[in-house]
């Protein structure tokens, strides 16, 4: 499977609630409330509404998330973006425009951080 390949697909105009757990890759282009845990990435198109806690490899976001993020890798975020809540990560890419109001806390505290929430869920 290639790294980029999508391996579900929330498409938009639908609502879920729950928790999502995942391999690879995810996109929701509709509204989420819950939990969502994976080693993979989490793709938030334009129009989604997500919200809830994330604890993701990788988050690429162009829609909105409201809760807390807790990504392993890196966390992108797309001109359209809006995340409000606490961002845990080792990397941040943020375009102009995207919208960040939130706590926010990067490096080796990051790592350490998204690691004792891993330990937590064990």
């Amino acid at each position: 499977m290639a790294r980029d390949e999508i391996n579900a697909f929330l498409g938009s105009g639908t609502d879920y609630q729950g928790k999502l757990n995942f391999q690879g890759a995810v996109r929701i282009d509709g509204n989420f409330s819950g939990e969502v845990e994976s080693e993979g990435t989490l793709v938030v198109g334009k129009e989604a509404r997500v919200e809830g806690v994330l604890r993701v490899g990788q988050l690429v976001l162009s829609g909105k998330v409201t809760g807390e993020v807790f990504a392993r890798e890196k966390v992108v975020l797309h001109k359209t973006a809006n995340l409000q809540g606490n961002l845990i990560t080792p990397v941040l890419v943020v375009e102009e425009g995207a919208v960040l109001e939130g706590r926010v806390t990067m490096g080796s505290t990051a790592s350490q951080a998204t690691e004792t929430q891993d330990q937590e869920i064990s």
